[in-house]
């Protein structure tokens, strides 16, 4: 199945063969072939970057005597800010917050300039306790119905981290997001790299959905949707689309890359369908295997040198 690229640079489906849905779709099968991003994601691990430290303390704004302010080391080893993060002390821009009160030190001195970097011998304390980088976690969730995809909600609704929060004791967050009525893969992690990695269109991670419709498909509407509908202006490339094998043709496996805000549910509804169940059974590789609904699994190191690889 041969692409082009538009003007703007992004991929689109090419003439022979093209924009016609496939046979049949199994769910948790890989029978979808690999394909180029082609939309850009708006959510990814940046809609959780605003995080309250889990310690207490905060910054009372009276920095110690001793506070110095450095010469940023040179370009090596690894932010002050990332390191108290990775630490599972706060966020990072938490991390600035204190930084700048004067509640790091590096080597016995108060550090307070933004970008300092800290190197692989240095002795970092945080409100005078020693602090080491944390280690990375990779936790798979099976998310049931009804949990928002965020860290804290002000509403008092069910969450996703109350599901995962005896996983591990390093501080992990969701990587993208599944609306609070879809099931199926999310992933969690502390790994800042991997997160971006895997939430970025141009690398290719694959997000395979199976929707139950609340009546039949028709295929001149499978048709349609492979080829792409504009949904709020903007088209949406679809991957791949077919009918579950086996199942009423109310059911249909669909594969997109787009990371738009319900933009599965709001597919269907350009065509008239409202999705009555939608399941994530593929996400980036990851299946959803041995994995019941509500119960989640650590990555195991294959799975997280394959995610980083591919």
């Amino acid at each position: 199945m041969s692409t082009n690229k538009n003007s703007s640079g992004r991929r689109q489906q090419g003439q022979g063969g093209k924009g016609k849905p496939s046979g049949s779709f199994k769910p948790n099968s890989k029978r979808f072939t690999k394909r180029p991003a082609d939309a850009t994601n708006e959510e990814g691990a940046k809609s959780f970057a605003k995080k309250k430290p889990f310690n207490k303390t905060k910054p009372t704004g009276n920095a110690p005597k001793n506070r110095v302010v450095t010469v940023a080391s040179k370009q090596t080893g690894i932010r002050l800010n990332k390191y108290i993060s990775n630490a599972g002390i706060c966020s990072r821009r938490d991390a600035d917050t204190y930084i700048e009160t004067g509640s790091a030190t590096v080597n016995g001195k108060v550090i307070t300039e933004m970008g300092y970097r800290v190197q692989p011998t240095d002795e970092v304390r945080f409100d005078n306790v020693l602090i080491n980088p944390e280690t990375k976690r990779y936790v798979l969730l099976n998310k049931p119905k009804n949990y928002i995809t965020t860290m804290e909600d002000e509403r008092g609704r069910k969450t996703v981290m109350d599901l995962v929060s005896k996983a591990c004791k390093e501080r992990i967050y969701p990587v993208g997001r599944l609306d609070r009525d879809t099931t199926g893969l999310l992933l969690f992690t502390n790994d800042g790299e991997l997160a971006k990695k895997l939430t970025h269109p141009k690398h290719n991670k694959r997000k395979l959905y199976h929707a139950t419709l609340d009546h039949k498909v028709s295929l001149k509407d499978l048709q349609s949707i492979s080829e792409g509908p504009i949904i709020d202006d903007k088209k949406v490339f679809v991957d791949d689309v077919a009918y579950v094998q086996g199942q009423s043709k109310n059911e249909v496996g669909i594969e997109i890359h787009s990371g738009r805000n319900r933009i599965v549910r709001k597919i269907f509804a350009h065509f008239g369908y409202k999705v009555v169940k939608l399941d994530r059974v593929i996400f980036a590789g990851l299946t959803k295997k041995d994995l019941p609904r509500g119960h989640y699994r650590h990555l195991t190191e294959q799975e997280v040198i394959n995610l980083n690889n591919a």
